[in-house]
């Protein structure tokens, strides 16, 4: 078993049963105490889990969803790498969705201010700075506001966008995994960014490398509806080749 393959076990273990214990999870995978020491310490390096004596505790337990302007000063520098990354994906003059989060709220704050393009969003704050733009044709999807992360959700939302084709879809995901494809904990949300991803012929998503592995309760696309994700040079090298072979093209900023 490959070590990603190993850490996406202890996360689904530790996720259905609220914990892991150091000596089960060895046993089981067929691994000594101390690969599976050395799964968790990296695990808790990305964020994933909280170790405790004799294992490790999923960080759902510890932390609930964060708002997103607590989100938007956690690492900056990567999301502005992928969002710099993520300009080469606009089309010229053409239409794109854009969703709500930190790493396609960097995307905007990017966007040259003569550009010319369509954007449909249901993010109130890409929203805000984009109705400063000359040569933005823009469109806001509405619906309930949730707080939390600035998105517009609900059937308001999820019928406007069926109604509409784009040329691409900017996403974010609070975590991402070959079993588990893209997830997010609010359904409401998810729901949301199903229908962004129907709207559009090709599939962008940005998301930092602390999102892989991090499922969370709600699954709204798996990876193979994805046509590229681009995330940070933190993904290690066997997880990036696991996600390209699963569907989509996997770039590193």
């Amino acid at each position: 078993m490959y070590a990603t393959e190993r850490h996406e076990h202890i996360l689904n273990e530790a996720r259905t049963a609220g914990r892991v214990e150091v000596s089960a999870i060895a046993h089981t995978l067929g691994v000594t105490s101390e690969t599976v020491r050395r799964d968790l310490r990296v695990l808790e390096q990305r964020g994933a889990v909280r170790r405790v004596h004799g294992g490790a505790i999923p960080i759902e337990r510890f932390t609930p969803e964060s708002a997103v302007d607590v989100r938007a000063g956690r690492l900056t520098s990567q999301k502005r790498a992928i969002a710099a990354r993520a300009l080469d994906e606009i089309p010229a003059g053409g239409t794109i969705v854009l969703d709500a989060g930190t790493t396609t709220q960097a995307l905007v704050e990017l966007l040259p201010r003569e550009i010319e393009l369509s954007v449909v969003t249901n993010s109130v704050s890409a929203a805000t700075a984009l109705a400063t733009f000359p040569g933005v044709d823009l469109f806001v999807v509405g619906g309930r506001v949730r707080r939390l992360t600035g998105a517009t959700v609900g059937r308001w939302a999820t019928d406007a966008l069926a109604n509409i084709t784009a040329d691409v879809a900017f996403l974010g995901t609070n975590g991402f995994s070959v079993r588990h494809g893209m997830s997010t904990p609010d359904q409401a949300e998810a729901t949301s960014k199903q229908a962004i991803i129907d709207a559009a012929r090709r599939v962008v998503v940005l998301a930092d490398s602390t999102k892989y592995g991090a499922d969370q309760f709600h699954s709204f696309a798996p990876l193979s509806r994805v046509d590229v994700l681009i995330s940070d040079r933190g993904l290690a090298a066997a997880a990036a080749t696991e996600i390209a072979e699963a569907g989509p093209e996997v770039v590193l900023a």
